[in-house]
């Protein structure tokens, strides 16, 4: 449990970095979804997952993290994956990695 526990938890730690060491670069890619503000919200996202991802890593409010992080994946999955629209092999491969991502976090909610 301990090993699975920290290669989750660092899955979204390392994502939440990302959101700031390429914050550009998903900025940009977030505005190409007509998220509005994409800059806030790559910073803001990038705080949850850091928040979250933490929580899980520590074992500290882990409930609460795990709500976090289910705030935060839900919407994105269907507002950046929307493969639907896209027609786009990669994002449907999003999407569904991110289906999975939202049943493992309800999986340990639970």
């Amino acid at each position: 449990m301990l090993v699975g526990r920290v290669l989750f938890a660092g899955y979204f730690l390392y994502s939440g970095i990302s959101h700031f060491t390429n914050g550009k670069m998903l900025a940009g890619y977030t505005k190409s979804k007509g998220v509005p503000l994409p800059e806030l919200a790559v910073m803001t996202t990038g705080v949850m997952l850091i928040v979250g991802g933490a929580g899980l890593l520590l074992n500290t409010y882990v409930q609460e993290s795990l709500v976090l992080l289910l705030i935060f994946m839900i919407p994105t999955t269907f507002a950046m994956h929307a493969f639907w629209k896209a027609g786009h092999e990669a994002e449907k491969i999003g999407f569904m990695k991110n289906l999975a991502l939202i049943g493992a976090l309800l999986m340990f909610l639970y």
